[in-house]
């Protein structure tokens, strides 16, 4: 599991948390030193007053929102108030809710189309994959925190089991054949086999030059005594040996050798025989249900899987670390044309609706089950924990504007009351 230390000098969202309680509660205690201070001379000047009415009004407003903020993680001073410590003592009705919450507006098939067809998935992604560094922000890092927080809490068997099982299922359901007949077919009209038929016979030609005594012994062997005696069996083998090379010569070098159109031709066939002929198909369906039941393609899943969720993680907690070196130029390229060009934009974004309107189909229901049952599972100071470490420090805001807000309130019914 990928560690979550975040880099020397920066400070986690708990720490920055801790810092706005900190400001806040001193905050507080600074406007109880001033009313002190201004009630006690507070005749010295009128003006003071006004100062005093604003700091106690300050006190009352911090305070109230000082045990609002309090009850949702903690009993305030440790009393056991009613409705008080609300997230530890209702996280498992906040598990149910959240999920709950997630499959109602965010992975039902009609929201997920709707939301997906809003969406530029192909331009964003391009942007990230051309310079991750692109919108960088206090709302992408703390995003992207909070995705490996998720990952790394989640159970990975379960969650391993649920992908595994997904990616099962689509290779199940995937009909091998004409989809392999159709790339074949597309290869062969684009010009592209042409590479993999002169690598072929390269390789045909520089395995016979590697096993060329082993062809001349076995000639020897088979060949009879007369043959032997005279030493025409040598003469033979080399006849055929210098056959081969000069046939794969040609069929290498001129474009209508009748061998490589028989290899075309060979081709050809077999594209369209993977879409139409019902028995080949089945053969192919056959091969791949044999391959998806053999254990080793279960070890290779495991595998892949594993690397995977790493990656991710990776890529989350150091998204320019992970994407450097040539591996990251390679998928600038990508970005760049998935950023700038219209049509494989539009061939992505259709590809990742319908994927994401599948998924929320058939496993929606597993999603948000497996968010509730993980929540369900943690105990009660680590709910309060993450939680309060992600929002922490917005709700410390809320206690220094409710001091100040509370002052202003202050300020203006003493000015009202000396106008009265």
């Amino acid at each position: 599991m990928t560690s979550g230390r975040l880099a020397p000098g920066l400070k986690s969202p708990a720490d920055r948390a801790r810092r706005m309680r900190v400001v806040a509660t001193s905050l507080l205690l600074a406007m109880a030193v001033v009313y002190a201070l201004t009630r006690h001379y507070e005749g010295l000047h009128p003006a003071l007053g006004f100062v005093r009415a604003f700091a106690e009004a300050a006190m009352v407003g911090g305070l109230a929102d000082w045990f609002a903020v309090t009850a949702l993680f903690r009993h305030p001073l440790g009393l056991p108030i009613p409705h008080t410590a609300i997230i530890p003592e209702n996280k498992d009705r906040i598990a149910e809710t959240m999920a709950a919450f997630l499959q109602a507006n965010f992975l039902t098939p009609q929201v997920v189309a709707r939301r997906m067809g809003a969406v530029n998935v192909a331009s964003a992604a391009g942007s990230f994959l051309a310079d991750p560094r692109t919108g960088e922000s206090r709302l992408r890092d703390g995003a992207a925190g909070l995705l490996a927080d998720v990952l790394e809490s989640l159970d990975p068997e379960e969650l391993g089991g649920l992908a595994k099982g997904a990616l099962r299922a689509q290779l199940e359901k995937l009909e091998l054949a004409p989809l392999l007949g159709q790339l074949l077919g597309a290869a062969i009209a684009d010009g592209r086999h042409m590479p993999v038929i002169e690598s072929l016979i390269r390789k045909a030609a520089e395995t016979i030059e590697a096993n060329e005594p082993l062809i001349q012994a076995t000639i020897h062997e088979r060949a009879n005594t007369i043959l032997r005696w005279t030493g025409l069996d040598e003469k033979l083998a080399n006849a055929i040996l210098d056959g081969l090379y000069k046939l794969l010569a040609e069929t290498l070098v001129v474009p209508e050798h009748p061998l490589r159109r028989k290899i075309e031709e060979g081709l050809e066939t077999l594209a369209h025989d993977l879409i139409h002929d019902a028995e080949l198909r089945a053969k192919v369906e056959q091969m791949k249900h044999e391959v998806l039941a053999n254990p080793a393609f279960g070890r290779w899943l495991d595998g892949l899987w594993e690397r995977g969720r790493t990656r991710l993680l990776q890529i989350v907690r150091n998204p320019r670390g992970a994407l450097g070196g040539q591996f990251g130029a390679s998928l600038a390229e990508l970005g760049g044309a998935l950023k700038d060009d219209v049509r494989l934009q539009r061939v992505v974004n259709r590809f990742a609706r319908r994927t994401m309107v599948g998924v929320s189909t058939r496993y929606g229901a597993q999603i948000v089950r497996l968010v509730s049952e993980t929540v369900k599972r943690w105990d009660a100071r680590t709910v309060t924990d993450r939680i309060e470490g992600a929002v922490g420090r917005d709700l410390q805001f809320i206690r220094i504007n409710g001091t100040l807000v509370g002052g202003l309130v202050g300020l203006t019914l003493h000015a009202l009351d000396l106008a009265l």
